[in-house]
This record gives C-alpha cells, structure tokens and sequence, in this order.
C-alpha cells in the first residue's frame, strides 16, 4: 500500500475529509475498445537519445538544430532547441510566433525544452535570443517544418481499424485522394473537405509509421511518423455509421481482443425471432441484409459461440460495426486461446529525463526550492511522475515506490526519473513533498508539482531528455457546491466532489488532495486545498471540477455523477448541478423471475436528459455478459430469444441468478446514428447514472 496523503498544516484547516491509504496500480485486460490510460508495462528496449551537432560553433550565440525537426502545424509537441550561448531568460521563436514563456525551459547554453507553437505548413525559421538583448539573436533558417498534415488520434493498436481524420493545412483533397499508412491503403475514405478526410487504419506492426496522401492528380505528400501503432487505443472504433436505414444493412463483426474478423457469427435484424432476419458473418465477418421494410429502424443482435452477446436497439443507419469479447472459460479453449491476463500485452514506451527546480544558479542543480524541509529522521522528500488520465473523477494513486524521486538521484540541472507508459503523444506531470513511511499508513504530503506536454512516446524505445520544472506551488482552495440528485430508497447518501487539472484534450493530472466527501443532505459546499495556480509549466490549463453521488463508503451503486465543469480561478465558488436521476429496473422485477426477452426501466422526473440506455446482463457468475444498447426514449426493450438458436456459450443467458447493470447517460450533442464505442463507457458520457439488479433466469 502506498502512503496516504495530506497537506501542510497551515493549509489543513481548510480541508473536508480524511486521507486515505492509497493502492498501487494493477494491470488489467486490454481490448480494442477500451479508452486510453492504460496500465504501464515493464520492457528491455533500446533508448533514442538526442543528436547532438558535432561540428563546432562558430557564432557565440546561434541556433544548430531542433529535435525532432518537424511536427504538426496545430503544434503542442515537446522539441529542444540545441545552439549556443543561452541563457536562463532566452526567448524562442518558430517563424513569427513567439513561444510562451511558460513553454520555454532552458536547460543549459546549449540547450532549451520548448512546446512547439501552431503554424503555417511548410518550413520556419528557429531563433532565440536572451531577453531584451538583440545582440544575442541567433536564427536557424528553416529549423522546423510544420506537417502539410496531421492525423487525429495519431496512434492505434496494430490490429487496425481505429478511425483518424487527417486535417490539412493549404492541401487540395477530393474525392480521387488515397491515403496509405506505412504504404498499406486506409480503409472507407471519406473527404470531408479539400482540408479534413477520415479513413479507418489498415493493421500494422508496432512503431511510428508515415502517412502518405496522394490525390487525384498524382501529387504525394508524406509525413514522417504521422501514425503510431502500438497497444494503446482511444476507444473511438465500431457502432452506428452510414446512411439512414432504409432497404440494405450492413454487419460488420469483430474480435475485441484481436481486431481480427469473426466468422459464423449469427447476427439477427429484429426483436422477435418469429419475424427477424437471421443471417451468418461470412469469412470477412460480414453479412448483409436486404429486404424492403428493413428501415426507418431495426434492432441488431450478434451471437456467437463463446462470445458475448450484443445488442443494439432501434439501429436508425445501414451500417453496424460489432467487437464481441470473447468468452474466458476453459470450454472455449478449442476456440483458441484465451486473450491473456494480468497486463496489457505489445510494446510500451520509455520515456527518462529530470525534475527541474529553480532557485540556483543559473543552468546548475537547485534544491527543492519549495518543498519545506523535512522535521524528523523519518521524513523525506520525494517526487512522484504521473501520465495524464482518461477521467477526472478517479482517486490520486501513488506510482510503485520504486518510482520515487528523491535528492539522492543523478542528474546535472535536476534530478533523474524514468518510466514506461503507452506509445503515442504523452503527457507527464510530478509532485513533489515529504513522505513518512514510518506512520501507520505511511503519508505523502505534497507541496509542488509541474508539467510536460506533447512528448512523442515510440513502441519499444526510450524518449530521453525530457524535463519537468516543478515550479507550481500546492498552496490554493476551491470551494464546490453540489446540487445532488434526488435520493432513493437504495440510494445514494454521499457526494464525493474533485477537482483535477485538464491539460487541453490530452487529459487530466489528478492532485492528490483533489477530492473530498460529505453525507446527504448537504450542509455546506466543498473546500478542497492543495491546488495550484495555472502559472508556469501549468498556464494554459484549466481546472475541471465533478461531483459523484454514491453509495456507502466504498462509493458503490446507486450512483449519479455529472460531467466536467470548466473554470481557470479559484476565486469563485463552483456549482455543480444536472445530474442524471438513478434509474430503476421495473421489468423484471428486483429478485424476480425474468424471460430473458423483455426488460423495462425508469426514473425519477428532472434532472439532464438520458440520451443513451445501457444493459449489462450477466449470468454464469460473470462468465457471460450481454451488453444492450438503447437510444433515448426506449424505456423497454425487446430482445431475441437467443436461448433457443443455441446452448452454446454466449448464446444467451445462462440459467441461474442474473446481475443487470443499468447505465442512464447523458451525452451533448449526441447523434444515435454516429454511436461509437467510446460512447458505450463513461469517458464518453458528460454526465451518468447507474444502479444494479438482481434477476433470475
């Protein structure tokens, strides 16, 4: 168990809540819908270090180089500026734009840690210069190059089929334009504009490949390590696509595990097998259906023998893409073997550099300016590095202890720390404190922390020379009032409000005092301290603010928990509202008997809109869970009698106690017919309620 965490004294009359004992991270199963944040991985690779220019200067202020040389005209990637003569007040330019000074990290005079700012495509010139003093400009021409384009996400895993966009910058795309990834043809082109098409990957093998698009008049136009194939995955594949159904649908079934076609599947179009249309994937995982009175909408279910069953309700469009996870019990091992357990299998990255602080002089190790010193033989200074996470919500864990930073580690301007996580475009941040282990249970107090952006994390290798400056101070409060949903009979009774730091889209650093509980009713709003100021290697973030309605002291079912409220001051209290009222089964009934066809639900009156029902059915102690999907205002539903097409695994319920999870979400601006599976989850829902039941089958 890791220590618990606390803040400073003079800060502590400010908190609502006690600490907890925090646990260290776990690996889990991988799928190819899963979002990212993913469990990190040990590996033995190579590492990719720094080039640095051997000839020798010959100006005393100059810019030699910038790595990597090129990037996205968007910007947000981490690049060192390499020349000679800086300065600890140097200022970097890409072409006209000057980078933020809170972007800007000289390391020594040879070197400076930047985020590169947006451009026009095409190459810019590079220069620095020590503050005021013209003197000292020195300009690299055509230092950089913005990409002609980049694709969006810029990473998937090697089975293939995640959707990217590419967006262009001065690029004439039509209709005629084919898009190759690593010389392999992306699949379902689709030209949005003369700027923006999207294409679904090809499969690939693990690293960061190039992007070539070629439009119709023959003209080609590469980027170097435009996509990166590796196990991480942002969940945005499969659902609801295409046209409004009307007389063809299209199935398209996939293993979740593998990426790989599933043969044989039976896929069924409609609600009742008397009048549905049963159908067989082929050898691609395809069928199709063609009939007259298909549309305006038909529900779709694919089984097949050991996997989970799918169902989604009242399908609008005539395309449905399906990943079924498999089944994992020992009689489905003549399928195949079983996807493995205990971690993600593929490549991870590595990604080392230092923790820098200021305070000393210049371009030479400081101390940890401020953290406090520690008071007692048992206490000591320690800093922690963190990727960003998926979901605000989650509760700050403390890497392994072995990862711990502290004064005693090498390094020239800061202090060493190394990593592995997911490959693709990363962030990291750290916070640093004071740790007792010597208590019961140990406790981490932290102080400070900061943040690096856009770090480019490659399969199988080490991005080094990468820098944190911990230079935001631990030293503010926001206070979070709630407005709960109505309470049930079964629940809830608490609401646990957080706040974390959101870094653009790339994700959330979690603060290791940022939550806090309080029992219903309410008596008063939140307070939470230990949050940092948005200044230095945090300007231009912002602070998100959620509240979770739970259950008990473990936060279990009935749940409520609203979406992301966005501020940059902790001048002003926060109030949090529109929840999701819990949903209640009505069909069948709690402890009933069920048929295994029909199920019913309900709740209270106000509260956010639900425009998405989801059923987790799961019988056979777990062993198989059949996932409904349900657009808004499909308070019942129908379902095909499975049981009776087969006896096989994943045909349906299995007889005995069933467990069905209802999830009631709230998404803006939400389209059915353009349903992914990121939206099957909650990183995809801006607000949610979920409640459990109990069956029998």
């Amino acid at each position: 168990m890791g220590p618990s965490l606390r803040f400073p004294a003079l800060l502590l009359t400010l908190a609502l809540g006690a600490t907890g004992c925090l646990a260290r991270g776990q690996g889990t199963l991988h799928r190819q819908t899963d979002s990212d944040g993913g469990p990190s991985i040990n590996f033995d690779a190579g590492t990719v270090s720094d080039a640095a220019n051997e000839l020798p200067p010959t100006d005393p202020h100059a810019v030699l180089g910038v790595d990597p040389p090129h990037g996205p005209f968007n910007g947000g990637q981490l690049a060192l500026v390499r020349g000679n003569g800086f300065t600890s007040a140097a200022r970097v330019w890409f072409g006209q734009t000057e980078v933020p000074k809170s972007d800007v990290v000289p390391i020594d005079p040879g070197r400076i840690q930047v985020v590169v700012p947006p451009g026009q495509a095409g190459p810019v010139d590079v220069s620095v210069q020590n503050g005021s003093d013209t003197s000292t400009r020195g300009t690299l021409t055509g230092g950089y190059t913005y990409d002609a384009f980049y694709a969006d996400p810029a990473s998937g895993p090697t089975s293939g089929g995640t959707l990217v966009t590419l967006h262009g910058s001065g690029t004439k795309w039509d209709a005629g334009t084919d898009v190759r990834i690593d010389l392999k043809p992306c699949q379902n082109i689709s030209v949005q504009s003369p700027t923006e098409l999207s294409c679904a990957t090809p499969p690939g093998t693990p690293g960061a490949k190039t992007v070539r698009v070629t439009t119709s008049d023959g003209t080609s136009t590469d980027v170097l390590d435009g996509f990166t194939y590796g196990n991480s995955d942002n969940g945005f594949k499969g659902g609801l696509s295409g046209a409004s159904l009307q007389q063809s649908l299209e199935v398209l079934v996939l293993d979740n595990y593998s990426g790989n076609a599933i043969p044989g599947a039976t896929v069924i179009a409609g609600d009742d097998l008397s009048t549905a249309i049963v159908h067989q994937t082929d050898g691609a995982g395809v069928t199709q259906f063609q009939a007259p009175n298909l549309g305006p909408k038909r529900s779709v279910t694919v089984a097949m023998k050991c996997f989970q069953p799918q169902t989604f309700v009242d399908v609008p469009v005539d395309t449905v893409t399906v990943y079924l996870d498999p089944v994992l019990a020992p009689a489905c091992a003549s399928q195949g073997d079983p996807p493995p357990v205990g971690g993600t299998p593929g490549y991870a990255a590595g990604i080392s550099g230092q923790l820098v602080w200021t305070g000393g002089q210049e371009f030479q190790r400081a101390g940890w300016t401020n953290v406090p010193k520690p008071k007692s033989a048992d206490e000591k200074l320690v800093a922690y590095v963190l990727p960003l996470r998926g979901d605000p919500t989650q509760p700050f864990q403390l890497p392994s202890s072995t990862q711990a930073v502290t004064p005693a580690a090498s390094g020239d301007v800061g202090y060493a720390y190394s990593l592995s996580t997911t490959p693709g475009n990363q962030s990291l941040y750290a916070v640093a404190g004071i740790e007792n282990d010597k208590l019961s249970p140990p406790q981490f107090f932290a102080y400070a922390m900061g943040l690096a952006k856009g770090i480019s994390a490659k399969p199988g290798v080490t991005t080094t020379n990468v820098y944190i400056p911990i230079d935001a101070p631990l030293d503010h409060a926001i206070q979070i009032a709630v407005k709960p949903p109505q309470a049930t009979p079964r629940g809830p009774d608490r609401v646990r409000a957080a706040v974390a730091v959101r870094v653009g889209e790339l994700g959330y650093a979690l603060l290791p005092s940022g939550q806090a509980t309080g029992l219903l009713p309410l008596s008063s709003p939140f307070d939470l301290v230990g949050v940092p100021p948005l200044v230095g290697s945090l300007a231009g973030t912002q602070y998100v603010t959620t509240a979770s309605a739970v259950t008990g002291a473990t936060a279990t079912t009935p749940l409520s928990v609203v979406g992301l409220t966005v501020s940059t001051t902790t001048n002003q209290t926060v109030m949090l509202d529109g929840f999701v009222e819990v949903p209640k089964l009505t069909q069948p009934a709690t402890n009933g008997s069920w048929n295994a066809q029909d199920l019913a639900v309900d709740w209270l009156p106000g509260g956010a809109s639900v425009d998405l029902t989801l059923y987790d059915i799961e019988s056979g102690g777990g062993l198989v869970a059949w996932t409904v999907v349900a657009p808004a205002g499909d308070r019942s539903v129908r379902l095909p009698d499975l049981a009776s097409l087969s006896s096989d695994l994943g045909f349906g319920v299995i007889p005995g106690p069933v467990s069905i999870t209802i999830s009631a979400a709230h998404i803006k601006s939400f389209d059915y017919g353009s349903l992914t599976y990121h939206q099957l989850g909650k990183y995809g829902w801006d607000a949610y309620a979920r409640d459990v039941f109990n069956a029998h089958f």
